[in-house]
């Protein structure tokens, strides 16, 4: 892999990974675009960048992580999405991330289901009052199950969360701040488990190349995660779902011409 390569996935992990985009279909897509193949290090640099993104939250939210009762409520979260991944870790890592299709089919599906949670949120079919310090158990639970869908590349991890804590009733700002704090834990688990599988000589490999990933994905999704908690207040995620929409079709679209 190119530095260059490496800087660009940097910050395409930063843009995306706390956006509800789905960090993973973008890095496929880009990698597809750049013709790097899905090697055993490839496997091992789009994991290690992901520490990037999970220290800008720390850094931006350490106050948040050090609260007793999130962090227990957070490991509730996570408990299905360990489950689910430990379970299907060599579908996830096989068939889910070479199947361009279902990462665009993923991206659409995703896309409508924003569109229909706005309208429903929009015709008071659905209140917003709550906020992240009256998290329930039963909805932690709750949205940690909606997390676990995210295993399959194009759902996103971010816009599950979000989605699931909307349609339970809380605020905007709380279900971002909920799937920020979330990613910690089930990005660590993923991470450590990959790279408990990968041998070291994969790691040490390129460790330059991928430090600069890391790097440049950690000052990327710091000034995201800024962005965002910011933005989600007052706006929708319609622009988001268009956006989704939009890239799962371009996807099918390269998949016919053979890009």
């Amino acid at each position: 892999m190119l530095m260059m390569q490496a800087v660009i996935l940097g910050i395409v992990e930063g843009l995306t990974e706390f956006l509800p985009v789905s960090s993973t279909a973008h890095l496929i897509i880009v990698a597809h675009i750049f013709h790097i193949a899905r090697s055993e290090y490839w496997k091992f640099f789009e994991v290690f960048i992901q520490g990037g993104a999970i220290c800008a939250v720390g850094v931006s939210f350490f106050k948040s992580l050090t609260d007793k009762k999130l962090l227990a409520k957070l490991a509730s979260s996570f408990f299905p999405t360990a489950i689910v991944g430990f379970v299907l870790y060599k579908a996830i890592k096989t068939i889910f991330f070479e199947s361009t299709g279902l990462i665009a089919f993923m991206l659409i599906v995703g896309g409508f289901i924003f569109l229909f949670v706005e309208w429903a949120i929009r015709t008071k079919r659905i209140h917003l009052t709550k906020d992240i310090v009256s998290l329930t158990w039963r909805d932690a639970v709750i949205i940690g199950f909606a997390q676990s869908v995210a295993v399959v590349p194009g759902v996103s991890r971010a816009g599950a969360v979000i989605v699931a804590a909307l349609l339970l009733g809380y605020r905007r700002k709380s279900a971002a701040l909920y799937s920020f704090l979330l990613a910690v834990p089930t990005i660590i688990a993923a991470a450590g488990y990959d790279l408990l599988k990968t041998d070291t000589s994969v790691i040490f490999s390129n460790i330059g190349t991928s430090i600069i990933g890391l790097i440049v994905a950690f000052i990327t999704a710091y000034i995201v995660v800024k962005w965002f908690i910011g933005y989600i207040q007052h706006n929708t995620l319609v622009s988001f779902a268009w956006y989704r929409i939009a890239l799962g079709m371009g996807v099918y679209v390269m998949r016919i011409f053979g890009f």
